[in-house]
């Protein structure tokens, strides 16, 4: 061995570290996921966003956004699934607005982008 280059000392965890990152690579992590998933669509971000203003009923967001029905539906459907928007009936109209985890989940992202990361 020459004697500029040096032995180095392996990277060692404690073993309760270790324990406890072995148990957070075997998590199911399927709901971060699917959530992930929904959110890296601008569609549904605007949506989000426009739900965050105010609830608006499906006419108002196809007019808004130059979407076809159809394609507006499968949008909140996957938006509903997640439990980030609900919907409810008024009168003969289908108002959308956004859950309380919707909300929270919203103002994390937007907090998060202002402070950099």
């Amino acid at each position: 061995m020459q004697e500029t280059e040096k032995k180095k000392e392996p990277y060692i965890l404690p073993d309760a570290t270790t324990l406890k990152v072995h148990s957070a690579m075997e998590e199911n992590v399927e709901h971060l996921v699917s959530l992930f998933k929904v959110l890296s669509d601008p569609v549904r971000i605007h949506i989000l966003k426009a739900l965050q203003v105010s609830e608006l009923c499906v006419c108002v967001l196809v007019e808004i956004t130059d979407y076809k029905h159809s394609a507006l539906s499968y949008h909140l459907k996957l938006l509903k699934d997640a439990n980030l928007i609900d919907s409810r009936r008024d009168k003969n109209f289908q108002v959308y607005f956004l859950t309380e985890f919707g909300e929270k989940m919203l103002r994390t992202i937007e907090s998060s982008f202002k402070k950099g990361f």
